[in-house]
């Protein structure tokens, strides 16, 4: 499989699917494209990390690698956040930008390679991250959250156990601190670090 979701401009042809899906008991509607992640359906290590976190209305939170935006525009709708997400896929970008216009979502939404055109700091950074550009990617997301990070602030992952969850854990923990295990469910670790 290619890492074509991770590039910033992908080539492959457009294929636009209309997914309809409750998460976290709201109807979502999203619309998906080739070249960004999990097209056919909201994957479910998304599902799991949304149903485990616990997010404060009028709080701040980053979502980084947002692909076409299931995870920070839900926790915006739902919870009422200040979303801003991030990707480097101009194509997922503008996917996410329509489907915050769709649920009636205000989010700040725009290109960053991890935090590199990420300024000010968050409650609450989130990340599914693209596990296939590679662990260093990952680790790169873990530390560099620490200096987005109000003091007190969260990050929270989704990572599977065979995808590398142990050394993510790892590297959580030599960062912050700190790392829980907020939920295991079919092989995807939640993992959840404080900013202290």
């Amino acid at each position: 499989m290619t890492n074509m979701y991770y590039e910033k401009n992908p080539s492959v042809a457009h294929d636009i699917h209309e997914l309809r899906v409750t998460l976290l008991g709201t109807p979502m509607t999203f619309l998906t494209d080739a070249g960004v992640f999990s097209k056919k359906m909201v994957d479910y290590g998304s599902q799991v990390l949304l149903n485990a976190l616990e997010v404060n209305s009028g709080k701040t939170l980053l979502d980084v690698g947002c692909g076409y935006g299931p995870i920070g525009l839900t926790l915006a709708k739902v919870y009422g956040v200040k979303a801003s997400l991030i990707d480097i896929n101009s194509r997922a970008l503008d996917l996410a930008q329509q489907n915050a216009e769709k649920n009636k979502v205000a989010a700040r939404i725009f290109q960053s390679n991890i935090y590199e055109n990420v300024t000010g700091v968050f409650d609450y950074i989130v990340s599914n991250p693209p596990i296939r550009a590679g662990k260093s990617v990952v680790h790169t997301i873990i530390e560099g959250a620490s200096q987005h990070l109000v003091s007190g602030g969260r990050l929270t992952i989704v990572i599977q156990k065979k995808q590398g969850a142990p050394s993510a854990k790892t590297k959580m923990e030599e960062v912050y601190g700190n790392c829980q295990i907020l939920k295991k469910d079919k092989g995807y670790y939640i993992l959840e670090s404080v900013k202290e």
